[in-house]
């Protein structure tokens, strides 16, 4: 799985005046909960980047002073009027610990009803999951070869191992629907 290495600075100052002081100074301040302690750091805007601006699901390695924490991404928050990144929460991931992370779907094979001429339609594009760190993974696969022309596949279908999936069981996550030329074709053959 891929991970981003942040190098961060323990925050010593709390309130308006030290946070406004951090971003100012190009810093975002963050906390990293969950483990042992709650760690209060600070940290460049650049080095979130690659963290906050991908739909991938990703390990963050936060070094402060000296010490690494092993995390996920469970919180942003941004400023109403630029769009800058104000702040990060984290949590760090604790060996026997479940944690709950949002794994993104990735869909594979080709489906029997795209092949008859329809469309395949995504609803949702990722799942919230319950596991152990050591069963987090990049994505969940789900095959959609089987799905027919008008049919759907559910969050009951997909099977996760190690994990338990906390999205209801009947929410479709793709579909596929006739298209516009499908739907004038069946039209034309039932005017004949």
């Amino acid at each position: 799985m891929n991970t981003i290495t942040i190098e961060g600075q323990l925050r010593t100052e709390y309130g308006k005046k030290a946070t406004r002081q951090l971003r100012s100074q190009e810093l975002v301040p963050g906390v990293i909960y969950g483990g042992a302690t709650e760690v209060n750091f600070s940290a460049p805007a650049k080095s979130f980047k690659n963290l906050v601006y991908t739909p991938k699901f990703q390990l963050a390695e936060v070094t402060v002073d000296g010490k690494k924490y092993t995390c996920i991404l469970k919180d942003l928050q941004f400023d109403k009027v630029n769009d800058e990144l104000i702040h990060v929460d984290l949590l760090e991931l604790v060996e026997d610990k479940h944690v709950v992370a949002t794994l993104p779907l990735k869909l594979v094979g080709a489906s029997a009803g795209v092949k008859a001429g329809g469309k395949l339609v995504t609803k949702i594009k990722a799942l919230k999951v319950k596991t152990l760190p050591k069963y987090l993974k990049e994505n969940i696969e789900l095959d959609v070869t089987n799905l027919e022309l008008n049919g759907n596949v559910r969050v009951e279908d997909v099977k996760a191992e190690n994990m338990e999936i906390l999205n209801s069981p009947r929410i479709p996550i793709a579909s596929v629907v006739m298209t516009r030329q499908l739907k004038q074709e069946e039209a034309a053959e039932k005017k004949k």
